[in-house]
């Protein structure tokens, strides 16, 4: 993986707004609605060319294929999965955030009108029925063939394809395998085909975890217990990228809810620990919301391991400012001071369209952001490496 060696390298977390003409079809493949399959494809693949061009031109210098064929982790994980069906009746939805409890007229609003309605279809709760297979080779292959296509002839220092984390399906009600612990493994070793593909066609993994961020959720009441789960957890991890060459592959974490007080949210020094032990070498992380500016106190008392790099988010995607490069360029220091100016890369805290219905940053604006993002690590290069 690319080091900041010479100057401060710019990327983002993956996700980037799809053309209108892309969401229409997608909206329809999404409910099961007839669609032009043969014409969605050649959309999403000219899509994927000029997310990559555009990139490249505001200046980032590790670009990925904007997941312009993907209308959501959720929708996209079940499609290259087998063994899963709906469940029948759907259950209601239940909350699992404090923060809802303390706000629910806001979140009311928020969850109608920009979470869950930024979805091209309803979310559906799944079980597992039978064995858990891969079957998303062709459309893998697919996205693949795009984004070699969109970086041909551009000047780039490496490109990174998202992917999801195995244990996104650890929540979904097991009814086929004997165990939790065989479900797990068979959900983790399906999905490692995918990191495979994505490294043997020679593009960094990076591996999405929101969950991380919280801890995965665990109760934390009882020290032993959460410590017992984490390294459970982390234990996981490592397994699904076992034979997975580390400096391939990276980690992206955020606190999972774009706008809103982020009260509760844990801090980097209380989630950092457990991800430096997980078999990736470049972790990403959310710095841009006003809640997290100061985290780079963390690496203070955190010593970086050697090897390792740090992507902190330098742009939000939770709000349509466009953030002052200079304020970008003194954030990069900060952390560049405490952990070595080639160990940082900078990036944005999470995906700008991570539903590809979101409006939530206007695409326009979201082009700015990186722009700006490019402008900040040209100031912190000056800055640290000197004119």
């Amino acid at each position: 993986m690319k080091r900041s060696e010479q100057r401060i390298l710019t990327t983002h977390t993956g996700s980037l707004a799809r053309p209108d003409d892309l969401l229409e079809p997608m909206r329809a493949k999404e409910n099961g609605q007839p669609y032009d399959r043969e014409a969605f494809d050649a959309r999403a693949r000219s899509a994927v060319i000029e997310a990559v061009h555009r990139q490249v031109a505001s200046g980032v210098d590790v670009p990925s294929d904007g997941e312009q064929s993907k209308s959501g982790f959720g929708s996209y994980q079940a499609e290259r999965i087998g063994g899963f069906e709906p469940l029948n009746p759907q259950p209601p939805r239940r909350n699992t955030w404090r923060e809802v409890d303390e706000f629910p007229e806001y979140y009311e609003r928020y969850f109608k009108f920009a979470m869950w309605g930024a979805q091209l279809a309803p979310p559906k709760r799944m079980v597992c029925v039978g064995p858990v297979t891969y079957i998303g080779h062709a459309a893998l292959q697919q996205d693949i063939g795009s984004f070699k296509a969109g970086l041909e002839g551009q000047r780039y220092e490496e490109a990174f394809m998202p992917s999801a984390n195995p244990l996104n399906f650890v929540n979904v009600a097991n009814e086929y395998y004997a165990s939790d612990e065989e479900y797990l493994t068979a959900c983790v070793d399906a999905w490692r085909e995918e990191y495979k593909a994505i490294i043997d066609a020679g593009f960094v993994l990076q591996l999405d975890d929101p969950g991380a961020a919280n801890l995965w959720g665990f109760d934390r009441s009882d020290p032993t217990e959460l410590r017992k789960k984490i390294d459970e957890r982390v234990e996981v991890m490592n397994h699904a990228l076992r034979g997975l060459p580390m400096d391939r592959v990276r980690l992206h974490t955020c606190y999972s809810i774009n706008q809103g007080p982020h009260i509760y949210d844990l801090h980097l020094r209380d989630f950092i620990e457990p991800l430096l032990r997980i078999n990736v070498q470049a972790l990403s992380f959310e710095v841009m919301n006003p809640r997290h500016m100061h985290d780079y106190h963390t690496f203070e008392d955190v010593k970086l391991p050697d090897g390792k790099i740090i992507i902190p988010g330098m742009s939000s995607h939770g709000a349509n400012w466009v953030e002052h490069p200079e304020l970008i360029a003194e954030l990069t220091c900060n952390y560049a001071r405490l952990v070595g100016r080639e160990n940082v890369m900078i990036g944005n805290d999470c995906g700008f369209a991570s539903q590809a219905g979101s409006r939530e940053v206007d695409p326009k604006v979201a082009w700015k952001k990186l722009e700006a993002l490019s402008e900040g690590a040209r100031i912190a290069t000056r800055r640290l490496w000197g004119d």
